[in-house]
């Protein structure tokens, strides 16, 4: 089975802690973006290419899916558009950083550099072998 893991992915969007929300509206993305970068806009909740990006559906069939992602991600807002929804013959586990160690106050960058996402990666790529998470105590910025 081929396995695909990510670490707060914008897989349907975000509105960036509503700053998005506010560039959409008032038509400001590609002004934003000049500056930014093409990435701004493309990552927009309902942009051309979430868009085109969902029209299929979320997953390949022959895939497990795994999504690991925190309640506390200021980039993509709001968090759960990072998960997503199995389609035929492919399965999801989709992950809240926070149901598995209530402590962990990573956000979008510090889960990168993460103990307990790291080990929730690498029970994802061996599900046969997985361990325990041993919680620890992980900061926003500074990981843990």
């Amino acid at each position: 089975m081929r396995r695909l893991i990510a670490l707060a992915p914008s897989n349907h969007g975000t509105t960036l802690s509503g700053l998005g929300t506010l560039t959409t509206a008032l038509g400001l993305d590609p002004t934003v973006s000049a500056v930014a970068g093409q990435a701004f806009s493309d990552q927009m909740v309902g942009s051309r290419v979430n868009t085109t990006l969902d029209r299929d559906g979320d997953t390949q069939r022959g895939v497990a899916y795994t999504v690991i992602a925190t309640r506390y991600d200021e980039a993509v807002t709001p968090y759960h558009n990072q998960f997503l929804t199995a389609g035929p013959g492919a399965t999801v586990r989709n992950i809240t950083l926070q149901d598995v160690c209530p402590q962990d106050r990573s956000e979008h960058l510090s889960i990168a550099y993460d103990s307990n996402a790291a080990q929730l990666v690498l029970n994802a790529l061996d599900p046969a072998h997985a361990q325990r998470v041993h919680c620890r105590f992980s900061a926003p910025l500074l990981g843990g």
